[in-house]
């Protein structure tokens, strides 16, 4: 696959591959997987944040998850496998070892309300799995001694999968930083997931996901908290792939 968008490496062929190379993770079949989503502000974002582009390009599986992000590849000539929202990976990895009847889930994010929500709704869907843990830290950043502090916490529990929901680019630093310290066989970034799931703020209906409207649904709903990304970040974002794309071609 020819899969790299401003330098971040993107795509997955399918969520079948995702899926496999997930549960091989959790078997111990192959080392540690690390899962991030890619959209089009979180990959303008990385251009300017080092540590940020470097989590990204450390992760061992980056979705397209964004429309935006697969639009511009196909424009671009780019294979950047099929789009996977970070809620279809969640749930399809959870009905998986479901039908395994094993696995161990710890969530790290948001707060205590939504920690309780999730818990609640997953003893409901998943009662197969077990809930080993669930974290709500301070706000970012907190200090040294917190963070080895929660890193012991989630490692005695023994995970087999840590869902990780600190909003990007928090989160993907985190899991970077601190992804051979927890020894989790699969760490996955998956952000407003966790609202999500919780209930506390329902995901876009699905007739806006086939049509990739999910940001335009996003900022009607948050307008004021959406704007800059909405008509700055994202606009960046295609002047970047296309700038880069057209430069390429030159040479």
């Amino acid at each position: 696959m020819n899969n790299s968008l401003l330098g971040i490496p993107v795509g997955v062929p399918s969520m079948d591959e995702a899926l496999s190379r997930a549960l091989s993770a959790i078997d111990r079949k192959v080392p540690q997987i690390v899962f991030s989503c890619a959209m089009a502000h979180s990959i303008n974002t990385a251009q300017k944040d080092r540590e940020f582009r470097e989590a990204l390009i450390d992760s061992d599986m980056v979705v397209t998850d964004g429309a935006g992000v697969a639009l511009m590849g196909r424009l671009v000539g780019l294979d950047l496998g099929e789009r996977i929202a970070g809620e279809q990976f969640f749930l399809a990895l959870m009905r998986a070892l479901s039908e395994r009847g094993r696995g161990r889930i710890f969530f790290f994010g948001s707060t205590d309300r939504v920690l309780e929500l999730i818990r609640k709704r997953f003893a409901q869907e998943f009662p197969e799995l077990e809930v080993c843990g669930t974290l709500a830290p301070p706000l970012w950043p907190w200090p040294e001694d917190t963070d080895q502090r929660m890193i012991r916490e989630i490692r005695e529990t023994q995970p087999d999968v840590l869902w990780i929901g600190l909003g990007a680019p928090k989160q993907e630093k985190w899991a970077y930083r601190n992804r051979h310290a927890l020894g989790t066989p699969l760490i996955g970034s998956i952000g407003a997931v966790f609202d999500y799931f919780a209930g506390t703020n329902p995901p876009p209906p699905g007739w806006v996901r086939r049509f990739g409207l999910e940001t335009l649904y996003r900022f009607i709903r948050e307008p004021r908290r959406l704007w800059r990304r909405v008509f700055i970040s994202n606009s960046q974002f295609v002047t970047n792939v296309l700038l880069t794309h057209f430069l390429h071609m030159r040479r």
